[in-house]
């Protein structure tokens, strides 16, 4: 008798992953290249792809013929929106987008709208939005257009050949959820204990970094893993923590009763 193999091959299966309890994605309301009004309440009720890019990024402009491809298929359930970063030459983008034959609304994206949505370090950013509205995952840099693919036909309930799973956002996505993390890149928290380490991320997350980029210290390591000042900063802090750990650590032996001596006894 055939043995059934159903649970080992789905445990093979690829694997996507879409936050848990996601936030509303934050809305805008601009002026597209082609002068019509362009927000994500026009596309409610579908997924949309919001895509961060420029005319002068390399890889950006290799995912044009897929993001088109992906407009054609899923018309009228998929709904991808280009925002364009650091390039205000309108007549230039219209020229890219007509040359290209992008099929979907661009606009140009004001600072405002990045700095809602966590600020934008490298192009091209991917924001996965469901059909409720909410962000469901992020991608940076070049990605698979398979990936985007999978992603969009689990958010329609569409047949995948993958396994969905969830994930807390703890600043990949929000860097407003920093807060919830427990590890930040080039910060070696596994040197303190637990009090230590709950004591060290409160303190990560309630400095503010002195760079410039206006975030906590824990959102800069998250936001810009490069940045010197809040990698330093971090250390620093590591290391008070640590040894404030070691101070109370011997206070507390050097307060602990001794032996008592027993006094002679009289003849």
């Amino acid at each position: 008798m055939a043995l059934c193999t159903c649970g080992a091959a789905f445990a093979q299966l690829p694997v996507i992953r879409f936050v848990r309890n996601p936030d509303p994605a934050p809305e805008f309301k601009l002026t597209g290249i082609d002068g019509r009004p362009l927000s994500l309440a026009d596309s409610r009720g579908k997924v949309i792809l919001l895509n961060f890019w420029a005319t002068w990024c390399r890889p950006c402009r290799e995912e044009i013929p897929d993001l088109i491809a992906l407009q054609i298929h899923y018309k009228g359930k998929l709904q991808i929106i280009g925002l364009v970063v650091d390039d205000d030459d309108e007549a230039f983008i219209r020229k890219v987008a007509e040359g290209d034959g992008i099929n979907y609304p661009i606009a140009l994206s004001p600072t405002e709208v990045r700095v809602a949505y966590g600020g934008i370090t490298a192009l091209p950013t991917v924001f996965l939005i469901d059909t409720e509205g909410r962000v469901v995952q992020k991608h940076v840099g070049l990605f698979n257009p398979a990936l985007f693919e999978t992603e969009i036909r689990a958010l329609l309930d569409l047949p995948i050949a993958a396994r969905v799973e969830t994930f807390e956002d703890t600043g990949g996505v929000f860097l407003k959820h920093a807060d919830r993390a427990t590890a930040l890149p080039g910060v070696d928290l596994g040197k303190l204990s637990a009090g230590q380490r709950q004591a060290a991320l409160h303190k990560l997350n309630a400095e503010a970094c002195t760079c410039g980029c206006k975030f906590t210290l824990a959102q800069c390591r998250i936001y810009d893993p490069a940045c010197q000042l809040s990698q330093r900063r971090a250390n620093e802090i590591l290391d008070e923590v640590s040894a404030a750990g070691k101070e109370e650590k011997l206070e507390t032996q050097s307060d602990a009763p001794g032996d008592a001596v027993a006094e002679p006894r009289k003849p």
